[in-house]
């Protein structure tokens, strides 16, 4: 007599504790909206109706750093607002994570100089890095679902 003949039609689930955690944490990321520059319309046209970030949990771009764990830096840091960045970063709950939306939060793009940090990374740790001058929607997409994909194969051992 086979667990099918016991379980009926009811069915069973078997999965590991990470599997579920690590699902809960793909589905319900709240972004925090921080957008500095051109990449931030293209930031909110992945919100609008076309693209439709909503399919991914995310509802809408949070203002508070208190209640979000995904930070979407989308344009160029300056110097002055890099200690502003750190703070909103420290203020997130854990697990946080971060993606760098477009040339100029990546490497600074085309702004080679003393004013523009050469990369969100100097002042924050980076997941995932969103190519182009101004990244598509559908870029700021395949971001996430790398940092899904990200996400999902966290062990236990990483969660300290």
């Amino acid at each position: 007599m086979g667990i099918e003949q016991k379980a009926g039609n009811l069915g069973v689930v078997t999965t590991t504790l990470e599997q579920v955690v690590n699902w809960s944490r793909t589905n319900s990321m709240w972004p925090m909206l921080f957008g500095l520059a051109c990449c931030a319309i293209e930031m909110m046209g992945a919100q609008a109706a076309t693209y439709d970030m909503s399919r991914f949990g995310m509802e809408l771009m949070r203002a508070s750093p208190r209640q979000s764990d995904l930070m979407i830096v989308a344009g160029r840091v300056t110097r002055k607002m890099a200690p502003v960045l750190r703070r909103l970063y420290d203020q997130m709950p854990d697990p946080k994570w971060v993606v760098a939306m477009g040339d100029c939060a990546s490497c600074g793009g085309i702004f080679n100089n003393y004013a523009i940090v050469q990369g969100v990374d100097e002042i924050v740790p980076v997941d995932v890095y969103v190519a182009g001058c101004p990244p598509r929607p559908e870029a700021l997409i395949h971001g996430i679902m790398t940092l899904h994909e990200k996400v999902r194969k966290e062990k236990l051992s990483q969660w300290t």
